[in-house]
């Protein structure tokens, strides 16, 4: 029956390659997105998710500190950003960044996921400063933090070569590096409605001098605007490309995007289908990345349950203050508890393990 099912999807040839763990090429990945049977697609992500994690579906708990809301950058997708002068905007200062910390010592954190805006007038030294203030505060925490695009803004303060700012940055406290900022992989797409930011071809250089410091990053792809199926794959292709050079990114996340309070807001949202379809799409693409993560705030916890069925084997974690995608009118909590997040992976038939950022194992529930 499972068989029949698969010949009906036409995919039974790339079904076969997915059973023996060959690579698949960039017609492969057109005719899944091509495919109208999740199912399918679903199984065969799956297979390969039980391949290379079992049944273990991993989480963290982690806390969001969003720095700063302003931004020069002026991408068209973003509901978070505000201008240097404009009503709401906000820079936390250092004492501010402490007592975020503070709020949360009652939870045993083990990252903090600081991300915001590219603020102009920053100072190098507030970057190095954030971070020597969460470790004086939680001097064993990891620090996930500065995508490339901060990264690059952050060299541009500083005045000196990349590697030079990274090896300031990992003295100060930095960790590892997050996947945002990336969106997609095109110069079209960048160039209608990210074109301030790092092109393609510096978000993949900066990625590789993160990964040549020794740092491990994620990576990300921001889905359902104006990208096409092709530019999705050439996406994939590039990051897998660049994975085998340097082997440093931990896991991938696609972004579910949110069009309210954009300057895209006609566009309608994501759909279940589609959520799905990336997440099963990217687990079969990205063969060497070990770990595919349904980011829950962003597609709802019930849809994160069903993803482990689609490739996904992490759902982020806790959070604890979300920012960036409520501002874009996500309706998800803002925040779950370990509690919870063990419930929500059982429910859905896995076995919860709690990591750490770089995906060592704390505790495993049953």
């Amino acid at each position: 029956m499972l068989r029949e099912t698969i010949e009906a999807s036409g995919l039974a040839d790339i079904c076969d390659r997915v059973e023996t763990g060959e690579r698949l090429s960039r017609e492969d990945g057109l005719r899944l997105y091509a495919c109208s049977d999740l199912n399918t697609l679903g199984h065969m992500a799956n297979l390969v998710r039980e391949r290379m994690n079992g049944d273990k579906t991993f989480f963290v708990r982690n806390q969001h500190i969003n720095y700063t809301n302003v931004c020069n950058k002026g991408c068209k997708f973003c509901a978070f950003y505000v201008l240097p002068d404009q009503e709401g905007a906000y820079t936390l200062s250092i004492d501010q960044v402490k007592q975020r910390v503070r709020e949360w010592l009652h939870e045993p954190v083990s990252e903090i996921h600081m991300v915001a805006g590219i603020n102009p007038r920053l100072p190098y030294d507030y970057y190095l400063d954030i971070l020597r203030a969460v470790k004086e505060i939680r001097p064993g925490v990891r620090i996930k933090a500065y995508t490339m695009i901060e990264l690059a803004e952050i060299q541009r303060v500083a005045k000196k070569p990349i590697e030079e700012v990274l090896a300031d940055l990992k003295e100060a406290g930095l960790d590892s590096v997050p996947g945002g900022g990336v969106e997609v992989l095109s110069d079209r797409v960048h160039a209608e409605i990210f074109h301030l930011k790092l092109n393609p071809a510096g978000w993949l250089e900066m990625a590789r001098k993160v990964h040549e410091a020794g740092l491990k990053s994620n990576a990300t792809l921001l889905y359902g605007h104006i990208e096409t199926a092709g530019e999705k794959i050439d996406h994939f292709l590039q990051l897998r490309e660049l994975q085998d050079e340097t082997n440093g990114f931990l896991a991938f996340i696609p972004l579910a995007f949110h069009p309210d309070n954009t300057e895209m807001d006609q566009l309608p949202s994501t759909t279940g289908f589609g959520d799905l379809r990336e997440i099963a799409i990217a687990r079969l693409m990205l063969d060497n990345f070990p770990h595919i993560k349904s980011f829950w705030i962003m597609i709802s916890p019930p849809m994160s349950q069903v993803s482990l069925w689609y490739g996904a084997d992490d759902v982020d974690g806790t959070i604890l203050r979300e920012e960036i995608t409520h501002a874009a009118g996500a309706t998800t909590p803002q925040a779950l508890t370990h509690a919870g997040l063990v419930e929500m992976i059982q429910e859905a038939g896995r076995v919860p393990v709690e990591r750490d950022p770089l995906y060592r194992e704390i505790a495993r529930a049953s």
